[in-house]
């Protein structure tokens, strides 16, 4: 599914790194945190962050962990994650894709999720590895991806990203859609271009606006939850409403299609929520299924954010997840 002119990852022009700002006050991350922005080989800047491994000498360690973010998500907003991942040893880099965070926003309205096609995530993998091969950051390289992240992450697998083992939080390997709303996305797909609508917001969704903390879908921590809906509160320009119609026929195109490859030939650890209602947890169940060397892990109580629920569940889910990648427990 690669577009023409497209390239795998590593495979594009050297990443040029220049300073970024880093929220340090909002992100409330491990001291020596640091960004950069990025300029993908089709011209788009993004931006990455980076939390060095604690108590290590520069560019030493464990390795690193590659966080590939969700939708409307943001560096800053994984800032409290960077703290157990840099006591493990590792470092840890973070990305805002295009379109969302502080990475250039679609230039018809900039609070509107939307690409033209999902390939043009695998430009910013590509951007994100170049950039992570000339800060020299430690091997073995780990992925964590989360929701979008992990869609974008298991394309970049089969493209052949290089890291040693994978972690998925509720994977976007399909979208939890009623019947008539996925007939409803089929007959937009056919006519969106005709009829100028894939510029435009997906029915029922709009520009970003407060969530009440009883009626999200994410986490059970009202704390947590108010931590990251008070960043965006803070710094509007993070904030992001709901997708396009484009964004959306390409990501069914893309999540059916990812679905329907062979598994990658990396160990991988996924992690489903029991309350789920974002992704499609039959697509996820399907895929590790037939995953050689993964394992699904089923979190009981948890919503689709499970790095961000309940102390007692996000805790759990996290050094699951470092002992995954560091194979402390000699699973594989």
């Amino acid at each position: 599914m690669a577009a023409a002119g497209s390239r795998p990852p590593g495979q594009g022009t050297a990443a040029a790194l220049t300073d970024a700002p880093l929220l340090s006050d909002l992100a409330e991350g491990p001291q020596g945190g640091a960004a950069h922005w990025l300029q993908t080989s089709d011209a788009q800047r993004i931006r990455i962050g980076i939390w060095p491994a604690q108590g290590t000498a520069q560019g030493t360690g464990r390795g690193t962990l590659l966080l590939f973010p969700g939708r409307t998500e943001y560096i800053e907003k994984y800032g409290r994650f960077a703290h157990p991942v840099t006591r493990a040893g590792l470092s840890m880099l973070a990305v805002d894709w295009r379109g969302q965070g502080l990475a250039d926003r679609p230039p018809h309205r900039w609070d509107m999720g939307h690409v033209e096609t999902f390939d043009e995530y695998q430009r910013d993998v590509a951007s994100i590895v170049q950039a992570a091969e000339a800060l020299d950051l430690p091997r073995p390289w780990y992925l964590l991806g989360h929701s979008m992240g992990g869609a974008i992450g298991l394309r970049a697998l089969h493209n052949g990203l290089s890291v040693e083992r994978a972690v998925f939080t509720a994977p976007m390997w399909g979208i939890l859609m009623s019947p008539g709303s996925r007939l409803a996305a089929g007959f937009l797909s056919r006519l969106s271009q005709r009829l100028g609508l894939d510029k435009r917001f997906t029915p029922s969704m709009g520009p970003a606006a407060a969530m009440p903390f009883a009626a999200n879908p994410l986490t059970h921590d009202r704390e947590t939850f108010e931590y990251f809906e008070g960043q965006v509160a803070k710094r509007p320009e993070l904030n992001l409403g709901g997708p396009s119609v484009r964004w959306l026929i390409e990501a069914l195109k893309e999540t059916a299609e990812l679905v329907s490859l062979k598994a990658p030939a990396v160990p991988a650890l996924t992690y489903l929520g029991s309350q789920e209602a974002i992704v499609d947890p039959a697509r996820i169940r399907d895929r590790m299924a037939s995953w050689p060397g993964g394992r699904l892990e089923v979190v009981d109580g948890a919503r689709h954010e499970v790095l961000m629920e309940r102390p007692e569940i996000r805790e759990r889910v996290i050094q699951g997840a470092l002992s995954w990648c560091l194979d402390e427990n000699g699973k594989s």
